[in-house]
């Protein structure tokens, strides 16, 4: 079992959001016209957009509550049978299992799941993911040179890494790439790579992006990440030296997450849910999140943006994602 030290070290937030939803749960459409209820662990300056253009393109109102996935997981689970919530988005892989485990979700018509490959979507064929990140080590190639990059995450725990690493150990991310390698390793080797980082003087940072700063500024040499963030630093400062290493396949470090979406069992709407899950797997929403957050698309024939190799290419499916809720079940 991961020890409390490691679990002071991670810094898990188990405190559910105050979010009142009375106001989602008594709300109705004007118009008389169909409605929805989402419940969104992507940010709405991300989201909001295209709620917006499938309000437009579906003739669908749409309520949307914004907060952070754990938490909206957690709150479904208190609401039970009462939740207002048509849909779950999450941002992450993990409190998608989590629900899955409790068994709220109803299953997604086949011609929503087969447009995403088996190994990101539930085994259940209960949710679906949306789009993929990787997680990576970013490093400066001026400072770093190629050949003394780890052959695998876990070499980040020996002592050539010493005071060179930073993490962020209360980030979703990290957390489900924890459970993961619980899942892959089991807790005993887990706890042994969670001890190294601790004993090697790990760096801890509250985001990925102040992890990627720190690596240009020379503080730390390495750190664990996704993907996506440094490539959008990189389109935004033309002058950012910092790249992403991306572990061989089949590597505890080469693990994908996936952003997903499911319709809940009580839902009023089922076929405007449906409707809208459908919706993000469709070329121009791929597209959108492929050239809006350089995360991989997931709906084949559509490519990474920024001259990105495919996700096949960089990383490998390492485990049914569907199993890092029951890791996080206790700690969402």
């Amino acid at each position: 079992m991961v020890t409390m030290r490691s679990a002071r070290f991670l810094g898990v937030c188990a405190v559910v959001s105050s979010v009142t939803v009375g106001a989602l749960a008594s709300c109705s459409d004007d118009d008389g016209g169909p409605e929805l209820t989402v419940y969104s662990g992507r940010s709405e300056e991300l989201v909001a957009p295209l709620i917006e253009t499938f309000e437009q393109e579906s003739g669908i109102d749409v309520e949307v509550l914004y907060s952070d996935s754990a938490d909206l997981a957690r709150q479904i689970e208190q609401e039970g049978d009462k939740t207002p919530a048509d849909v779950f988005y999450s941002q992450g892989p993990g409190a998608l299992g989590f629900l899955d485990d409790l068994g709220v979700f109803q299953p997604l018509p086949d011609d929503i799941l087969n447009q995403v490959d088996a190994g990101y979507r539930s085994d259940q064929g209960d949710w679906v993911g949306v789009s993929g990140r990787v997680r990576v080590l970013v490093y400066d190639p001026a400072r770093t040179p190629e050949a003394s990059l780890p052959a695998s995450v876990l070499d980040l725990a020996s002592a050539d890494f010493e005071g060179r690493v930073g993490v962020a150990p209360t980030n979703a991310s990290f957390q489900d790439f924890i459970s993961f390698l619980r899942i892959d390793l089991g807790d005993d080797r887990t706890q042994l790579f969670l001890n190294g980082l601790v004993d090697n003087g790990v760096r801890t940072y509250p985001n990925n992006l102040s992890i990627i700063e720190a690596v240009g500024r020379g503080e730390i040499d390495y750190g664990l990440v996704n993907h996506y963030y440094n490539e959008e630093l990189r389109a935004q400062d033309g002058s950012l030296t910092t790249e992403n290493h991306y572990f061989p396949s089949g590597d505890p470090g080469s693990l994908v997450l996936v952003s997903g979406a499911a319709v809940l069992q009580t839902a009023d709407d089922v076929d405007e849910a449906q409707q809208f899950v459908n919706f993000l797997l469709t070329t121009s929403t791929q597209e959108y999140f492929a050239n809006e957050t350089f995360e991989f698309p997931l709906v084949a024939g559509v490519s990474p943006a920024g001259g990105q190799a495919p996700l096949d290419q960089v990383a490998s499916i390492t485990t049914d994602l569907t199993l890092l809720g029951q890791r996080l079940g206790s700690t969402i």
